[in-house]
């Protein structure tokens, strides 16, 4: 059985290998840009096997990715670190690689439908819009949980989205949310809540997956219960999109995501009229973090070639 995984996994990244050369001079003729979102090496930040610093060093010298996402759980007391925040943009600037957004966790949810909760959800995030704009980034990524029916906390969110937005406005940032779980991960309730916020600077980050409304976990795995459809959800959160998440899990034998169709998703993108970075997220058991990194930009290449 061993053995057999061991092929298995040797054709998936070969095949990846095997795409990424016929189109590495094309990355430039993409529709798209290409990023990295910190998440894909979360197993190796948390055994602190990769230092937090060193990541737009890692995008840009092992991957040739120009355009990097930071995840704030790998540097949360540093918000208000100056010199640690200076040193994060000089050793992304020396690489000639952009910060473009920090995706913002453990900070409350900004539907929560108690107003008190609400409004320290709030607040916490004002040292992340201060950080992201020192940093050069155009978005924070932030969570519109709540508690309640699906009205009360669209309602929640609506304020507590639009006051974080008007607070961001000040500093020429964006806040944009992620289908994450909950009602965020049903596109027509998140969009309507766009819809009535009514605000240029607040949209959406559509991810490829997280579109599972309802489900249990068992020994630390989830089984989804209630799955919203990916690519219904990806084509109405599109219009407000300033951010796309490529999620990735596993790959078959041709390179291609076993979850997603990505000729599907992607043109979907591109119908939007979407021209920004598209963010690599591996979160994958199958391939390392690294051969699943080299394996998702293979197959966003082949697919954008494809495309444009």
């Amino acid at each position: 059985m061993k053995r057999r995984k061991f092929l298995q996994n040797s054709a998936i990244y070969g095949a990846g290998m095997m795409i990424a050369p016929s189109v590495m001079n094309m990355e430039k003729d993409l529709f798209f840009k290409i990023s990295l979102a910190e998440w894909s090496f979360h197993k190796a930040l948390f055994a602190k096997e990769i230092d937090h610093l060193d990541f737009a060093k890692i995008a840009k010298q092992q991957y040739g990715i120009e355009g990097v996402e930071y995840v704030n759980q790998f540097f949360k007391d540093k918000a208000k670190d100056m010199d640690y925040l200076k040193e994060m943009k000089m050793r992304a600037e020396g690489e000639g690689v952009r910060s473009l957004l920090i995706m913002c966790d453990g900070e409350g949810g900004l539907g929560d439908t108690n107003e008190s909760q609400r409004k320290t959800a709030v607040e916490n995030h004002y040292k992340w819009v201060e950080a992201a704009k020192f940093l050069g980034c155009h978005s924070i990524r932030v969570n519109a949980y709540g508690e309640g029916t699906a009205a009360e906390v669209a309602s929640a969110a609506i304020d507590g989205l639009g006051s974080l937005a008007g607070f961001a406005k000040d500093y020429d940032l964006n806040v944009i949310v992620e289908n994450h779980g909950g009602y965020s991960s049903n596109g027509k309730w998140l969009t309507d809540v766009m819809k009535q916020i009514d605000m240029p600077n607040c949209g959406t980050l559509p991810d490829f997956g997280n579109f599972c409304l309802k489900g249990t976990y068992e020994n630390g795995k989830m089984t989804c219960e209630d799955m919203y459809d990916r690519y219904q959800g990806v084509s109405e959160m599109m219009p407000f999109a300033k951010a796309v998440s490529a999620k990735t899990h596993a790959f078959d034998a041709s390179g291609n995501e076993t979850e997603t169709d990505y000729l599907r998703m992607m043109k979907i993108v591109k119908d939007a009229g979407y021209k920004g970075f598209v963010g690599i997220e591996y979160e994958g058991n199958v391939l390392s973090e690294a051969d699943g990194v080299r394996a998702s930009k293979a197959l966003l290449m082949k697919v954008g070639a494809e495309l444009s």
